[in-house]
């Protein structure tokens, strides 16, 4: 049981986030603020990106990720936090894939 709890805080997104700072890198987070319908992840869920585009962690569980990741690279350019959404309703909905249903607002910023 032990190790399944040290590969479990291993993978922890927070976790990953304050080893790539420590290790000098820059790092922006995406944390799920705000969920309807058929969002595959719940408020609270973050992706960590690095400026090199590595991420670990998840938002929706592989809908939107590349997008996020795409602006969370324009957070660490530019400093500037950003809230993004996603769903049926907006024009963006078939390009990220939720097609299925649901919104998705997901705050992205800068740490460190």
């Amino acid at each position: 049981m032990e190790n399944n709890a040290a590969l479990d805080e291993a993978r922890d997104p927070l976790v990953i986030a304050e080893n790539w700072l420590d290790a000098g890198r820059q790092v922006a987070i995406a944390t799920v603020v705000q969920t309807w319908g058929s969002a595959p992840r719940p408020v609270g869920s973050h992706l960590v990106i690095d400026a090199e585009g590595n991420f670990e962690g998840s938002v929706s569980g592989g809908c939107v990720e590349g997008a996020v990741v795409t602006e969370a690279m324009e957070v660490l350019e530019s400093g500037k936090a950003r809230m993004l959404e996603f769903g049926v309703a907006d024009e963006t909905a078939i390009q990220v894939g939720l097609s299925c249903g649901g919104t998705i607002k997901v705050y992205v910023e800068r740490l460190g």
